[in-house]
């Protein structure tokens, strides 16, 4: 226990040296999931260590401290694509609950910012937070579609840069090839990648996606856009159960007491409740669109699970398991 408080006072640290515009006592507490005091404490402790710890916006609340300067020395060539590379593979180790390989990821990138000098961390702090704002995760088990790498560095710097593109887009059902200008905000991952975008076309003015497979070109234009302050890619997300986008439905699932141990290991969506029946059963509730996703997720469970909620879904479900019985072969 004592080697972890010291772990988590030297990454607090290593996050001051990382940060321009410093961290405040909420940032430490979301982080580390402590309360007020014990933050403080901690705070108090790494300026009696590192005296060279300042506030960085004096005057200003929340108040913010960081450290300017140290033993730490500077280390050339880091970028802000690396960094929100690193600080994605840690969400996604977070999001399918690999061991310690999230908070192991998540030190070696505050290390490495604290590597970097205060004037490339201000250079390169926006597009590292855009960056990680645009890898978005939403991920599943199963195959995974290769795509281009030039595609995906086009899109990135249009997301970056607020630019609008032009994309070539050839529609999976009918094969047809359009062309449509539409406004990147980020991306979602899953057994199919997608670009979120907003197309401002008349008869939609609303966020799309788009199969990154499915794009044959993409042409970055001059023409800037302004993201909407208010549109969350992660609120985007977590409207559906898996990538596709519909009205979200009140979900109660129920599992076996032979399934529960192993489907109270799940997340199955980040809005969920569990409750423990008494008979060992397991009751999961969400609200979330995506309908027949989960009908998919749910063959994976054969006859250990029951849509006890809606109608809808157990209709629908049903008619998926007896088109699935049509096309076994006998």
């Amino acid at each position: 226990m004592r080697y972890e408080k010291l772990e988590a006072l030297l990454r607090v640290a290593l996050d001051m040296r990382g940060s321009a515009e410093g961290i405040s006592l909420d940032d430490i507490q979301r982080s580390y999931g402590i309360s007020r005091r014990t933050a403080e404490r901690m705070r108090d402790a790494i300026e009696r260590v590192f005296p060279q710890m300042e506030q960085a916006n004096p005057g200003e609340v929340p108040k913010r401290w960081r450290i300017r300067s140290g033993p730490i020395a500077n280390l050339a060539g880091i970028s802000s694509e690396e960094l929100a590379a690193l600080s994605t593979a840690a969400q996604i180790a977070k999001r399918d609950n690999i061991a310690d390989l999230p908070a192991r990821l998540e030190t070696l990138a505050a290390k490495l910012k604290s590597l970097v000098r205060p004037e490339v961390a201000r250079r390169i702090g926006p597009d590292l937070e855009a960056l990680t704002e645009a890898e978005g995760i939403a991920l599943r088990p199963g195959p995974r579609l290769t795509i281009p790498n030039a595609l995906l560095e086009d899109l990135r710097h249009a997301i970056l840069a607020c630019r609008k593109i032009r994309l070539h887009y050839r529609a999976r059902g009918t094969g047809k090839l359009s062309r449509q200008l539409v406004c990147p905000y980020g991306f979602l991952y899953g057994n199919r990648h997608y670009l979120v975008a907003y197309s401002p076309s008349e008869g939609i003015s609303d966020y799309r996606l788009f199969a990154l497979a499915n794009i044959e070109k993409v042409e970055v234009q001059e023409a800037p856009f302004r993201r909407r302050k208010d549109f969350s890619l992660q609120g985007f997300a977590e409207r559906s159960f898996g990538v596709f986008q519909e009205d979200p439905l009140d979900v109660v699932w129920r599992f076996t007491p032979q399934a529960a141990p192993d489907a109270r290991q799940f997340l199955f969506h980040p809005s969920q409740i569990v409750e423990d029946e008494p008979d060992g059963s397991l009751v999961v509730r969400f609200r979330a669109g995506g309908a027949l996703e989960m009908c998919w997720h749910l063959f994976t469970w054969g006859d250990q699970v029951k849509v006890v909620e809606p109608k809808r879904l157990r209709t629908l479900l049903g008619q998926e398991v007896r088109k699935s019985a049509q096309k076994l072969p006998g």
